[in-house]
């Protein structure tokens, strides 16, 4: 295996999904008023629909360049509706406190219970073609007003052992609690695609 370099790393890119420009320098506002016209299609959308689009498409670039991932996608299968879910692919490079990436390692970081834990995660292994893997469903409580209540986050991530040196952390996150099989479905079905080219 390679040492980590972000472009020996691939993954697909599911259909209703646009990449984020979060490793290359574009003005965000004109990347997303052209992407919100492409995922509307052909025909075209009313103004205030495009606008709001291309508005959430820029943030969810500018959220995701501050994590700097490998990779990061916004999932919108249906524009009008806004992203329904994020998708990120990261790297988690071997260091002097952790001098090996073992699958059990990703399991304790990506399955350790947090204070804004809404339920307790959910960890299986798997066996992927790029390595073996932890899969782990968590759900977090984000935005408590002061009334107590808050907006419930839903993840869905693989920590991928690719290297004793290197791994990687496929996340999808989400809100729309009815979408979380689907979503879940998404992820398991991205994570068989990721690969490191040798």
């Amino acid at each position: 295996m390679p040492e980590f370099a972000s472009a020996t790393v691939h993954l697909r890119t599911p259909e209703d999904a646009v990449a984020l420009p979060v490793r290359t320098s574009v003005e965000l506002g004109v990347w997303a008023a052209a992407a919100a016209r492409r995922l509307t299609g052909p025909d075209g959308a009313e103004p205030k629909l495009l606008d709001a689009l291309a508005a959430e498409l820029r943030e969810a670039a500018a959220d995701s360049r501050e994590r700097g991932p490998i990779t990061a996608l916004s999932y919108v299968p249906e524009p009008r509706l806004g992203e329904l879910a994020r998708i990120e692919l990261s790297a988690l490079v071997a260091d002097d406190t952790y001098p090996a990436m073992t699958v059990e390692l990703l399991q304790r970081y990506l399955a350790a219970p947090t204070p804004v834990s809404y339920r307790p995660p959910e960890a299986e292994l798997r066996s992927l073609p790029v390595g073996p893997a932890v899969r782990v469903r968590h759900a977090y409580v984000q935005d408590v007003g002061r009334d107590g209540l808050g907006t419930v986050l839903e993840t869905c991530a693989y920590g991928i052992r690719a290297d004793e040196k290197w791994a990687l952390v496929l996340l999808t996150s989400w809100q729309a609690e009815a979408a979380t099989d689907v979503l879940c479905e998404l992820t398991d079905e991205l994570a068989e695609t990721v690969r490191v080219a040798v």
